[in-house]
Parts: C-alpha cells; sequence; structure tokens
C-alpha cells in the first residue's frame, strides 16, 4: 500500500525545509501532498528573501488526517506564525496525535504545534529561540539535531536536514505508534 504524507505549509515556509523533506519522502516511494489554507501556489523562504513556489495539492480544509501516513511541518518564521492561527490546521494536526501517526517538525515549527497543544510532556527539540516557547508549554527542549519521541519527530533548522529527515522515513515506515498521544 503506498504511503501518503501531508506537508502542511503556507506563505513563508523555510524553502529548504520544505523541498529537501518532501524530495526524501518521494524518493521511498511515499506519495506527498501539500496542505495549505488556499489553493494555487505557496512561497517560500530563504536566507533574506521570498525563493522558491510550491502548488498546493489540497486545502487543510479539504482533508482529513485519516487519509495521511504522516505529517511533515516545514518551518520559517512567517509560515508557522500564519499557520498556529488557523483552527482547522490545529484540528488537523492534533488528529495525527490522536490517530497515533508519526509528526514532523523543524525549526519555528514548533510553534503551530503549541498551538495545537500536543507538546506537552513531549521531548522534542526546535530553534534556539523559540525553546522558551516550548518549555513555557510544558516541552521538555533539548539541543539536538534530531529528537524522537515516540514517533513524533524534531529538529533545529536546515543543517539538520538529513537526520530529520532519515528519521521521518524511519518513523513513517514503522507506522502507528501507541504511545503517540496527544
Amino acid at each position: 500500500m503506498e504511503k501518503r504524507i501531508a506537508i502542511l505549509a503556507t506563505n513563508g515556509f523555510e524553502k529548504s525545509e520544505l523541498f529537501s523533506p518532501k524530495e526524501a519522502l518521494e524518493n521511498e516511494g511515499f506519495k506527498v501532498d501539500i496542505i495549505s489554507l488556499e489553493k494555487g501556489k505557496i512561497k517560500g523562504w530563504e536566507g533574506t528573501d521570498w525563493s522558491g513556489e510550491i502548488e498546493v495539492d489540497r486545502t487543510v480544509k479539504e482533508v482529513s488526517a485519516k487519509e495521511y501516513n504522516a505529517l511533515v511541518l516545514p518551518g520559517g518564521v512567517i509560515n508557522p506564525d500564519q499557520l498556529r492561527r488557523n483552527e482547522d490546521v490545529l484540528v488537523f494536526v492534533r488528529d495525527f496525535f490522536k490517530q497515533s501517526k508519526p509528526v514532523g517538525a523543524i525549526c519555528h515549527a514548533a510553534w503551530t504545534l503549541i498551538n495545537a497543544e500536543v507538546v506537552e510532556g513531549r521531548t522534542m527539540t526546535s530553534f534556539n529561540s523559540i525553546k522558551k516557547d516550548l518549555e513555557n508549554a510544558g516541552a521538555l527542549w533539548v539541543d539536538k539535531e534530531v529528537v524522537v519521541d515516540e514517533a513524533f519527530v524534531t529538529s533545529r533548522n536546515p543543517d539538520d536536514l538529513p537526520a530529520f529527515n532519515a528519521k521521518m522515513i524511519e518513523e513513517i515506515k514503522e507506522g502507528k505508534h501507541d504511545l503517540q498521544h496527544a
């Protein structure tokens, strides 16, 4: 059975944090859908400017976590700040945890997870500037290139992408994790 992966992003995603996992997952034979707030194209961010567009496959209002085997949340600063304010996004994210499916988040993507209220009691990492945000939300923050807590994969920044991609693929191949929780 083909595995389907949702990458949830909007304008301002960190370019490498979307394109690198997408390529790695597709190279494994997984079907990857770009999910966003609206149809059309979304723009990435690289360094200090806009860079890289990608076509949205489906909107968050059109999808359900039941349709996917895993969720990937790229970072960037603008992207998760937009996503975390959308209730449909928060429900979609929470449902992956409720269904014990792998979830990966890199860099600032943890902001969306904080608002989805799924980080309390979890060991994770992120970009160091949001360490205190995660600790205040009840997460145990560690400074490692990749952290796995029961199918929940987190990384700090684009330099960690090789480790992040490898762990996401491993967790997706393992499938549901009974101890994954919301």
